[in-house]
């Protein structure tokens, strides 16, 4: 039968719904430490991709 060879979607999303669920198993919250770190790495990135790119804006507006 053609479903044996392509899953039909009831099936993909329940494999789907079954995957989330195991993620979500493993997951945990983090510590307010943790948390702290990663706002604060997450913040340094934007504002370093910001610079880059007001350096690179600017060096094009002086260029050209």
């Amino acid at each position: 039968m053609e479903e044996t060879l392509h899953p039909s979607w009831i099936s993909r999303l329940k494999e789907f719904i079954r995957e989330c669920t195991r993620v979500l198993k493993v997951t945990k919250k983090p510590t307010g430490i943790e948390f702290k770190t990663i706002v604060k790495a997450s913040g340094l990135g934007m504002i370093v991709i910001g610079l880059v790119g007001f350096i690179i804006q600017m060096a094009s507006l002086l260029l050209f």
